[in-house]
């Protein structure tokens, strides 16, 4: 009755404009993959330097979604999304400042990673969604919640597409000029349509509770596969066009054209991946897209092998694809993981409303841990290329580290989840 006479309606309210805020937060948090754009000769970096500088706010990012989860809770969801919004500020202000030729690499690299605060957006907002919805809608409200931030990577390179395309790669304050004023926007609507939840509790304890559990490590690495591989490539892509193909991408806004197609695809095909775990199984369907990244992986390989610039862009936007549907199904497998042992619990005879709260409470930490520590794959996607192309001279090195993981991955989900054994978990 409370949820149909208005309790969905405010519930909805909250979502609608947590999903601007986290919009927004993600687009800041890759700031940098479109601001490397914009840093031609005058600014004497090498494609080293400029992996670095998008490697550091995917790991500040990375580090900040644990404190951002608890936060919610501690000052209230309004509240903390007023603030993370408004917090964004100081990275954009400091970017239109600094932002210009013979400015120090180390200024850049200070900025950069004050840019990481985006990307603790995420895990805050999926936090509070988490407590306006019901256990039957709470799938549904969360891959929205999801899906609409992951979008924010692909509009800031499409804002940076449109600047290096009309005005030029001598004017990156323009892309912070569309920002600034989107940030105050979504953080003024958050104060004036949004709410705080008295009933909202921080159990910590759940998050050292699901630390000693095995599976939370597993599915943290395979987190890693999708989603770091998505973020990653999503910091990447446009510098590695514009090195492994440089005659071809000779101009920043050529890159620009088609480093947005790969989040784009990836951010709206998320969904997907939790459909086909619902249908098939979240476990056969990990695996087998662990399957067809290492394939994609291998198919870049070959193309930077050959020189082949169309195969290249089918296997780069391949993984951006497969990334999409990996982060959908393995964020389906963590609440199969302990619906599955809180069946076995039920059935060695403890009590079964006891063990079903418990499967609530450790999915829901795990989601929170799980979706910080896959955010750090960004990281090593871009010290893999650095690493790659500082000494090798091309991505080849970095190709074959990414089939070898994603080999681990199907590996490690067919091992623990799959193969015929009395001791696997049925259901997940």
């Amino acid at each position: 009755d409370f949820w149909e006479n208005g309790g969905a309606a405010v519930a909805r309210r909250n979502l609608i404009f947590s999903i601007l805020a986290e919009h927004i937060g993600f687009s800041i948090w890759t700031l940098w993959s479109v601001m490397v754009l914009f840093l031609g000769p005058a600014y004497g970096i090498d494609p080293a330097g400029k992996f670095l500088l998008t490697a550091l706010p995917a790991l500040i990012g990375s580090v900040l979604r644990i404190p951002y989860t608890f936060a919610v809770a501690r000052f209230g969801g309004r509240n903390w999304t007023v603030l993370s919004a408004f917090l964004l500020l100081v990275p954009s202000i400091l970017a239109a400042i600094v932002l210009e030729p013979g400015v120090s690499y180390s200024t850049l690299l200070i900025v950069a990673a004050i840019a990481g605060v985006g990307g603790g957006n995420f895990a805050s907002s999926m936090a509070n969604i988490n407590a306006y919805y019901p256990e039957r809608l709470k799938g549904w409200a969360l891959g929205l919640n999801a899906g609409g931030g992951n979008l924010g990577v692909a509009a800031i390179q499409l804002v940076g597409l449109a600047v290096l395309a009309t005005a030029g790669a001598g004017h990156p304050r323009l892309v912070l000029a569309v920002y600034i004023p989107l940030i105050v926007i979504s953080g003024t609507c958050a104060a004036l349509f949004m709410n705080n939840l008295t009933s909202a509790r921080n159990d910590k304890r759940a998050m050292r509770d699901v630390c000693r559990d095995g599976h939370t490590w597993v599915m943290s690495v395979l987190y890693i596969g999708t989603f770091g591989s998505f973020i990653g490539f999503g910091f990447a892509f446009g510098q590695v066009l514009q090195v492994q193909f440089a005659e071809q991408f000779d101009t920043a806004v050529k890159a620009a054209y088609l480093t947005f197609l790969g989040p784009l695809l990836g951010s709206l095909i998320r969904p997907v991946g939790g459909i086909l775990a619902d249908r098939l199984g979240g476990a056969f369907v990990t695996f087998w897209n662990f399957v067809a990244m290492a394939a994609s992986a291998a198919l870049v390989l070959v193309a930077s092998l050959t020189e082949s610039l169309a195969l290249f862009l089918v296997g780069f936007i391949s993984l951006f694809v497969f990334s999409g549907v990996g982060n959908g199904s393995t964020y389906k497998m963590i609440p199969a993981i302990f619906r599955a042992k809180a069946r076995l619990q039920a059935a060695a005879g403890q009590d079964e409303a006891a063990a079903e709260a418990q499967a609530r409470r450790l999915s829901g930490a795990l989601i929170g841990l799980a979706g910080a520590i896959g955010a750090f794959g960004g990281v090593l996607v871009n010290l893999a290329f650095r690493q790659s192309f500082l000494t090798y001279k091309t991505g080849d090195a970095a190709y074959i580290a990414f089939i070898a993981f994603y080999a681990l991955c199907f590996v490690l989900t067919w091992y623990v989840y799959l193969r015929p054994s009395p001791k696997r978990l049925a259901g997940v």
